[in-house]
């Protein structure tokens, strides 16, 4: 048999991969996965950006029913698609909707990869519900999942998109409300400034700062972070702790830490409870500093020896301070932490070696599917119902966890616009992003508002939640998050 001998553009071809793996110091591994990576293909509405290449925009879907923005959302995405798909098939009055967060998350990013994972799974439910479950009626939902990228430093482009799609020809692809929203961050502001201006009605599911309020067209289902911080503190003297230290991230980008401190000390500080002058602080934007000053911060708390800590700062960096505060020097003192709802984002490992460290930790968290058995006036119990054990979530995402609220938020949020636009649809008004954030200011009350899993939902003429339930959980050495009260946000 003659042997195979390669043609003289097959050696050119070749050589000129292994001129490039040299030039751009990749190996053999790393060249496939450049090579892989550069081949693959975004959906349509979606492109590649940045030095990353991530594929970031907007899509439902259909088109691309393959697509993902990461290979753990393939499942999720996929049956989003399918849901549009048949809505987009079977029905003739229907809405778009969109879920915009960062998809594509590094280490850098306050949210994890399981944290967004389980709020498309959230969205997913609240459009199920309404397409063809307890709420269903007219008009049906397509739903979109838009990418802003790691950071949301793609946002531009994307709601450059969103906008676009805000202007379709047809009523029923025109873009009248974008959820989720990411984090509190500078970005995030910045894309809801951008989404306002074009009168497109917004719905925060996570965001928790209290300095994002006033944007037109937007309202947020989460706690505001004076909700947290007045139930961390009422919390906190109902237990007799009297004297607290702050330990505050301030990097100039978290508005979420910034504000978080700036309210705590607002509402715990009286003639009974101590808090020093200044806060103790570290700067999460300086990568080769940040954990020193946190070592350095638990030395000194060694000689102050309050009686409670409160971090207002990301998970991420709650993780690192529970190692030093495990590692410290006064073995003989015990140290109580209480932080915020940034705490959600932890991974289950990292939550269980937290657990495992010997140091008490509470949180006020977003929600939780306990609170209903808490507080049965604070939730909507058919909605709680979706996220307790045994219901549909645990079914079709039995891997899951439910305790972290990141479902439950993405679900209020959607389900929060789909009720907007149901309004406008019933008064005959027509059908725009300005007239569904127009009656966001409608949904006022236990019988006008939103009955969501995490409380009934109304809002203020500036957009943030009324009496908004808060849950404040406390850390088990299993790693879980066991509810140990419920407070309503209003709480002084």
């Amino acid at each position: 048999m003659e042997m195979w001998r390669p043609t003289r553009p097959v050696v050119h071809w070749a050589v000129g991969i292994l001129v490039t793996a040299l030039v751009l110091g990749l190996g053999v591994p790393q060249l496939y996965g450049w090579w892989q990576k550069r081949e693959a293909r975004c959906a349509e509405g979606v492109e590649r950006r940045g030095p990353d290449e991530e594929c970031v925009g907007a899509t439902d879907g259909v088109t691309d029913p393959d697509f993902a923005f990461a290979g753990h959302l393939k499942d999720i995405q996929r049956k989003i698609g399918d849901e549009n798909r048949a809505v987009m098939e079977k029905e003739k009055n229907y809405v778009t909707l969109a879920y915009m967060t960062s998809l594509t998350v590094e280490k850098d990013d306050s949210n994890s990869r399981d944290a967004i994972r389980r709020q498309l799974q959230g969205a997913y439910l609240a459009q199920i519900r309404a397409n063809r479950r307890d709420l269903s009626g007219s008009p049906k939902i397509r739903l979109l999942v838009a990418n802003t990228g790691s950071g949301a430093e793609h946002w531009r482009y994307t709601v450059d998109r969103l906008i676009a799609l805000s202007r379709a020809e047809r009523r029923e692809e025109r873009v009248l409300a974008v959820t989720g929203l990411g984090p509190s961050t500078t970005e995030n502001r910045e894309a809801m400034g951008r989404l306002s201006e074009e009168g497109i009605a917004m719905v925060a599911s996570t965001m928790s700062a209290t300095n994002l309020t006033g944007i037109a067209g937007l309202v947020r289902v989460a706690p505001t972070n004076r909700d947290e911080a007045r139930a961390a503190s009422a919390y906190l003297k109902k237990r007799g702790y009297e004297d607290a230290v702050i330990v505050e991230d301030e990097a100039k980008k978290n508005l979420y830490a910034r504000t978080l401190a700036e309210e705590f000390r607002k509402v715990f500080p009286d003639k009974e409870h101590t808090l020093p002058e200044e806060n103790a602080v570290y700067d999460a934007s300086q990568p080769d500093s940040w954990e020193g000053e946190l070592r350095w911060i638990v030395q000194n708390l060694c000689g102050e020896e309050p009686d409670v800590v409160y971090f207002a700062g990301r998970g991420k960096h709650l993780m690192s301070f529970i190692n030093k505060l495990a590692n410290r020097k006064c073995q003989q003192r015990d140290f109580t932490v209480m932080t915020g709802d940034d705490t959600t984002n932890l991974t289950t490992d990292q939550l269980r070696e937290a657990g495992e460290k010997g140091v008490e930790v509470y949180y006020t968290g977003l929600a939780h599917p306990d609170m209903w058995e808490e507080d049965r006036t604070a939730v909507s119990r058919p909605s709680a119902a979706f996220f307790q054990e045994g219901g549909w979530m645990s079914k079709q995402f039995p891997d899951e966890r439910r305790d972290d609220a990141q479902a439950m938020m993405a679900h209020d949020a959607v389900l929060t616009a789909i009720t907007a636009v149901r309004m406008t649809s019933l008064d005959g008004s027509v059908l725009s992003g300005k007239a569904v954030a127009r009656r966001f200011r409608q949904l006022r009350g236990r019988d006008q508002g939103v009955e969501g899993a995490s409380g009934f939902l109304s809002f203020r003429n500036n957009g943030d939640p009324i009496d908004r339930a808060v849950p404040v959980l406390k850390l088990g050495p299993n790693g879980h998050f066991a509810l140990d009260d419920v407070l309503r946000g209003d709480t002084r």
